[in-house]
């Protein structure tokens, strides 16, 4: 199809920015097709061949893959069962890092090739990672989360974003990374000021004109960096999650171009929320650490639940009036419920559809009508105290539709640190409301749930990897390799792809008034370090 365009994604983790692109159909025929796609952990890359091997079925499935997603056999040797499309799906993606050598060599020789076969009709996407410039990020040690400090120059990766840039010249690109990045500073002045100046001035031919996507700037004023901020709740996605975007286009492809309509996201009317995606999911029951010296089974589960309820209502709170009465109402009813909840300890079984009020758009792109169940939809143990916590700040978000901040804990409740109310943990303990979006997804996830907790109080637990893909908008078919703490991980990190696929179709129409009529080839001589 003459208005396919080709793809190199960089930073590409378990690839929900290629997802969004690769799901774009015009005329029944995809608009973007992955050329490459490069990411260094080993974990998430698996992730992203995987996915590449699916989309090799144009829509369908292999049977084999829903046996594997309902636990009814190991996951097979794709490589033997289809080594046509799993062979394309290893050359497509790479286990490699860039900025070193061998990486290097290998996309100077992938570069040329496309770009003999793709010509300018080309883009490139994804973001360097951005532990260096989130705000939370600047106050964890170096252990947490593979997080590595500024001394390590890994807020200066999007350098190699920016060589490969200047070495594929698409016809546009796309870059995402967190707002810290427009307060994040080095040695040589502010980072987005830096990188602005390097996304905008290649040199030569490949000049870049940089647009905002959720701003119109006003005529005779340039953008300013908040402008480049896109908030996901505002575009379909169920979560709070606000991102740097930047999108350029080549100048000298623009010059011609009288009247070109630079790419603008929609804005949705309705915000869907928590609700819209979760409620109709399994009910589960948390489980209960074996480090709080408990063992894990119904019979216990209930009891601790009930006791829990019990001691709860009988703790001082500030609430008044019907939220009080609401407040104490759920409580009562976590331990009727209990007796039924403590049957369910990870039976994913149905529940998976959405619910009626999800958005018809959203529910199309998450929901798989071949699905039996459910994968990854399984939870965690929690320490007793933690579980009366999360019963805690559930009931108040039920009652108020807000999540409790430090100040509202009973003290029986209040975590062993000196500094509890000091305003640094006010959100210590969070639970996402219904009927609100839910805050952003991140990778703490990995390292406990207290940021993430099940509206449901009687369910008392944080939520499943699948939960947290769904708040990200992974499809329901979308599988992540690696342990529990893994995927939480390769969740929290992604790009949302329903936000990515309304990217894809405003930056194709855009792309389509540069190449309107014919394919514009344009091969390049060979050369040598192309990306030196």
């Amino acid at each position: 199809m003459k208005n396919v365009f080709g793809i190199v994604d960089l930073f590409a983790g378990p690839g929900g920015l290629g997802e969004g692109f690769c799901s774009l159909k015009r005329d029944k025929t995809n608009a973007f097709e992955i050329d490459v796609s490069v990411e260094k952990d080993a974990v998430a890359h698996s992730t992203l061949r995987l996915r590449s091997f699916l989309r090799k079925f144009n829509g369908g499935l292999p049977k084999q893959y829903l046996d594997f997603l309902y636990g009814k056999i190991e996951e097979p040797d794709w490589s033997r069962l289809y080594p046509l499309q799993w062979a394309q799906a290893v050359r497509e993606t790479l286990y490699l890092t860039l900025g070193e050598p061998k990486t290097t060599e290998i996309l100077e020789e992938r570069i040329w090739e496309i770009r003999q076969r793709r010509g300018d009709r080309l883009i490139l996407i994804g973001g360097p990672p951005c532990q260096a410039y989130s705000l939370a990020g600047r106050g964890r040690k170096p252990s947490d989360l593979g997080y590595v400090a500024h001394e390590e120059n890994r807020h200066l990766l999007y350098k190699e974003y920016i060589c490969v840039l200047r070495s594929l010249r698409p016809a546009a690109f796309v870059m995402e990374n967190v707002k810290g990045m427009l307060s994040s500073s080095i040695e040589r002045g502010m980072v987005f000021d830096l990188l602005k100046a390097d996304l905008e001035n290649q040199g030569g031919t490949t000049q870049y004109a940089l647009f905002p996507l959720s701003t119109s700037i006003e005529q005779g004023r340039d953008a300013r960096p908040q402008d480049f901020i896109v908030t996901a709740e505002h575009h379909g996605v169920p979560q709070a999650r606000h991102r740097v975007i930047i999108v350029g286009f080549r100048r000298d492809l623009l010059k011609e171009l009288d009247d070109f309509m630079p790419p603008k996201l929609r804005e949705f009317a309705y915000k869907a929320t928590v609700r819209d995606v979760l409620s109709e999911m399994p009910v589960l029951r948390s489980g209960i650490s074996s480090r709080g010296g408990r063992k894990d089974d119904p019979k216990v589960w209930r009891r601790t639940v009930q006791d829990a309820a019990k001691h709860i209502k009988e703790m001082s709170i500030s609430l008044t009036g019907d939220q009080r009465t609401r407040y104490l109402a759920m409580l009562r009813e976590i331990s009727e419920l209990s007796i039924e909840y403590g049957k369910l300890r990870n039976n994913s079984t149905g529940g998976t559809r959405l619910p009626s009020n999800c958005p018809i758009d959203l529910r199309a792109w998450l929901e798989d009508e071949r699905f039996e169940r459910l994968s990854l939809h399984e939870t965690r143990g929690h320490m007793p105290d933690d579980l009366k916590r999360y019963m805690f700040a559930a009931c108040w978000a039920m009652a108020t539709g807000n999540s409790p901040k430090a100040r509202d804990f009973p003290d029986e409740l209040a975590p062993n640190h000196t500094n509890w109310k000091s305003g640094k943990f006010n959100d210590r303990f969070r639970a996402q409301p219904w009927e609100m979006p839910s805050s952003t997804v991140t990778c703490h996830l990995a390292k406990d749930g207290h940021y993430f907790i099940h509206p449901d109080p009687a369910q008392c637990r944080s939520m499943t990897v699948r939960e947290a893909a769904r708040l990200q908008t992974f499809p329901d078919n979308y599988y992540f390799k690696g342990n529990r703490t893994q995927q939480y991980i390769q969740v929290g990190n992604a790009v949302p792809p329903f936000l990515a696929h309304q990217i894809a179709r405003t930056l194709h129409d855009a792309l389509l008034q540069i190449f309107p009529d014919i394919t514009l080839y344009q091969p390049v001589p060979r050369k040598e370090n192309i990306l030196a």
